[in-house]
Order: structure tokens, then C-alpha cells, then sequence
């Protein structure tokens, strides 16, 4: 079936960056906006605009009712669910399909299946790929049993959801009653679902992540990303491919995605994310995001590939375009994030109107971004405001452009994180390579008084 008119039932960045592609492919885009962004530039950039309800999420973005009345209002073939929000959600697939509308992503069952992260790990087992040592804590004694077997430290993580929430650390048997109740509480308030499971700790660990896309019958892997950089499991910088890993490694991981994709009859884009440890030099499998990423662009710039114009393709029904033997990745790609955000308070949301926006422009720089002087930050969603993605010949190219990108960048009106950024890539340790997921934490212990003098 050919796509004539999406939906993009999204907002921010990757609403802008769904409806350039589909100006390009001469799909006309409609943008679902809340009334917090009919107003916004991807709804300026958009052919058309459809409200979809209240500025609060719970009342437009995560309403898959609202998504699906929007979708029938404008007569619209398909919807594109971008990122968060219900982009992982089987409710809006399912009412989809019932509606007679494509829905661009997996297929229910798929979502079903790697959403829930005890059943994703049992797909993983089944498919062949290791998983890091724990099982479900239903209870107290349960997770008493799981610890006694995987041992101190470890991980509580939620069930239902990802990003870091529902996940705690625990050092030792005496946190871990108050810590199972703080896990389960957060992540009944985040995704509705208490359920939560133990995970072996690992100390020194680092973020890979597969990119992997299928048609049902077919998947192809389009290289890694590495995400290390992370502060409270949210990630701020990301980079492909993944940095100082032995060739062997590469290629054993992007086996394991596509085991994985094949095992589930995988339709659209997914990452495989895989916990890499530096000590046992051993990775396992984390989880599977069913949605495009919002780092999808620095596999974009390695690869020479427009995701999203490959995920309409598939939920049109065409077979893969693209053949394993296809892929080559070129050079590297840097990807930082701009959010609003005061550093200097703990990363606190800094809503408000942006005054100026100067952007950096040049040969393998790249900026994706739904803001512009005038535009207005909301205080009821995510803080980011711009992704900067460089490419360069290898790593050490990408990073020098990166620094020179950051100094031309300006978003005015807000606080955000670019000196954060530029206190990164000068950081000696991160220029190496290959840093772990702690590192970022003990990044800002040792440079926040760089970063006061260069903010």
C-alpha cells in the first residue's frame, strides 16, 4: 500500500525530522499537535496541522484515541509514532489496524514481546544471546532468592519501561527492602506496571547498541552506536560506530541483533541495546527499543541511509531495500544533545522562550532541532532542543569538528547543556575512547569548575 498522507503523531525534533523526509518522498505530512505546539515550527514545516488535544501528554500525545480520531479527521494512510510517547505503545498499533491505518513500527505482537523486558529476555535466551545474570522479584523473598544467586551489587529494573526509571542500585542485602519499594513505586507511576526484576550489576560497563531493520522475513544490521555517556541512564552523547572494540566484538554483537530479529520475524526498525563489560570482555543482552532512536542520525551519517524513509517503505509493505553486504560504514559520526537544561542545579528544566538560535553549518555537520528565535520551550515535555550529529573521517575528525560546531552554536533565551558538551570533548579521557557508563558522573565530580569557567 502506498503512503499518501501521514500522520506524525509526535512533537519536537523528530516531528521536523519525519516531515522532511516526507517532503522528500512527496508524502504529505500532517502534524498531530497539542495545543502547546500548533504553533511550533515542525507545525509550520508540516503541509498540515490537526489538533490533537490539551498541552498535558496524558491528554494528546499518549492518548492513542486522540492519535486515531486525529489520523481519521484528515483522511491519513498511515502514522508515524516517532519516539517515547506511544511510540512502543501495542494500544495505538492495535487501534490502528482496527481503523484501517497504517501504523509505521513493528506489529503488535513485536511490540508485545520486547516491551515487556522479562519476556524480551526470554526471546533473547531463546534466540541464542546471553543475558546478564538475575530474574523477576515479585516479592521480597523472591528478589531475596535472585540476590542470593546473582550476588551484590545489582540492579533493580522496571518491567514495564525503560530510560532509567524504576532503576536503582543496590550495594548490599540491607538496601534492598527500601530499594524493591522505591523501584516498584516509581515504576507503577511511570508505566503503570510495578513489576520489576534483578539484574547483576556491572561495574564497568559500557552502552552498544545494533541498529536492525526488517521486513518480517528478512533483517539486515546497520551497524552499532555507542551510548556510554549517560547521566542517571539518560543518555547525552552518543557515537558511531562504537569506539575500541575489537572487530570480532562488532561483529558478534550485530549476529546477536539479527538473531534476535529473525527469532521475532522483526518489521521496521529496532536496536538491540547490549551492556558491554570491560572486565569479563563479554556483552549481554539489555533490551530492544521497537522505534526509530533519537540517535538514529549518527548511524544515518556513517551508513549514507535516511531510516525513516526505509521505515515508511517497509510499513508499505515492500520488501527490504538494502541487502547485509550493502552496509559500510564510513568514517565516524558524533551525536550531542542540547537540552534545556541548568547544569549547575542538577540538570534542572529550563522552560521559557528562546531569544536567538544560531546554528552551525558546514561540510558533514548536521543539526536537527524543532526551535528558532521565538520559539517557545514548554515546561510539560522532554528539555531537548537540538541534536548536533558531525561526521568525520575517523574519530579524532569528528570530535575536532564537533568542538568547532559547538563553538558556533547559540540557543539563546534558555539555559542548556552545550557547556557541558564542550567541557566533554575536551575531557582527555573521553577523547580516548571507550569510557564506561559510570564515567560521565565522575566527569562532572572532576570538571564542574571548568564548566563554570566556560558557560
Amino acid at each position: 500500500m502506498r503512503i499518501r498522507r501521514l500522520l506524525v503523531a509526535n512533537r519536537g525534533e523528530i516531528a521536523a525530522r519525519v516531515v522532511r523526509t516526507c517532503s522528500r518522498l512527496g508524502i504529505e505530512s500532517v502534524l498531530a499537535a497539542s495545543d502547546a505546539d500548533l504553533d511550533s515550527l515542525p507545525a509550520r514545516l508540516a503541509d498540515r496541522v490537526v489538533r490533537l488535544g490539551p498541552a498535558p501528554a496524558a491528554q494528546s500525545y499518549l492518548d492513542p484515541a486522540a492519535v486515531v480520531r486525529a489520523a481519521r479527521s484528515v483522511g491519513a494512510d498511515a502514522v508515524h509514532p516517532g519516539y517515547g510517547f506511544l511510540s512502543e505503545n501495542p494500544a495505538l498499533a492495535r487501534a490502528c489496524a482496527d481503523a484501517g491505518i497504517v501504523f509505521v513500527g513493528p506489529t503488535v505482537e513485536s511490540l508485545q514481546a520486547v516491551g515487556d523486558k522479562l519476556t524480551a529476555r526470554s526471546h533473547a535466551v531463546a534466540a541464542g544471546l546471553p543475558v546478564v545474570p538475575g530474574g523477576e522479584a515479585g516479592d521480597l523473598a523472591s528478589a531475596r532468592a535472585v540476590a542470593a544467586e546473582v550476588g551484590y551489587p545489582l540492579l533493580v529494573k522496571a518491567v514495564g519501561g525503560g530510560g532509567g526509571r524504576g532503576m536503582k542500585l543496590v550495594r548490599s542485602a540491607g538496601e534492598l527492602p527500601r530499594t524493591l519499594d522505591l523501584a516498584v513505586s516509581e515504576a507503577a507511576a511511570a508505566f503503570g506496571d510495578p513489576r520489576v526484576y534483578l539484574e547483576r550489576y556491572v561495574a564497568s560497563g559500557r552502552h552498544v547498541e545494533v541498529q536492525v531493520l526488517g521486513d518480517g522475513t528478512r533483517a539486515v544490521a546497520l551497524g552499532d552506536r555507542d551510548c556510554s555517556v549517560q547521566r542517571r541512564y539518560q543518555k547525552l552523547f552518543e557515537e558511531a560506530p562504537a569506539p575500541l572494540l575489537p572487530a570480532g566484538v562488532h561483529a558478534e554483537m550485530a549476529a546477536a541483533a539479527l538473531a534476535l530479529a529473525t527469532h521475532l520475524r522483526y518489521r521496521g526498525l529496532g536496536t538491540v541495546e547490549l551492556l558491554y563489560d570491560r572486565e569479563r570482555r563479554t556483552s549481554y543482552f539489555l533490551e530492544m527499543n521497537a522505534r526509530i532512536q533519537v540517535e538514529h542520525p549518527v548511524t544515518e551519517m556513517v551508513t549514507g541511509l535516511d531510516l525513516v524513509a526505509e521505515q515508511l517503505a517497509v510499513a508499505e509493505g515492500l520488501p527490504l531495500r538494502i541487502r547485509q553486504e550493502d552496509v559500510v560504514v564510513t568514517g565516524h559520526a558524533v551525536e550531542c544533545r542540547v537540552n534545556a537544561e541548568d547544569w549547575a542545579h542538577d540538570f534542572r528544566p529550563s522552560p521559557g522562550r528562546i531569544d536567538r538560535v544560531v546554528l552551525p553549518v558546514g561540510d558533514g555537520i548536521r543539526v536537527d532541532t524543532h526551535v528558532q528565535g521565538g520559539s517557545v520551550v514548554p515546561p510539560h515535555y522532554d528539555s531537548l532542543l537540538a541534536k548536533l550529529v558531525v561526521h568525520g573521517r575517523d574519530r579524532a575528525d569528528a570530535l575536532a569538528r564537533a568542538r568547532a560546531a559547538l563553538d558556533l552554536l547559540r540557543i539563546d533565551g534558555v539555559t542548556t547543556t552545550v557547556p557541558v558538551h564542550r567541557a566533554l570533548l575536551d575531557d582527555p579521557e573521553f577523547a580516548a575512547g571507550g569510557v564506561d557508563t559510570a564515567f560521565f558522573e565522575r566527569f562532572l565530580r572532576t570538571r564542574h569548575p571548568d564548566l563554570v569557567e566556560v558557560s
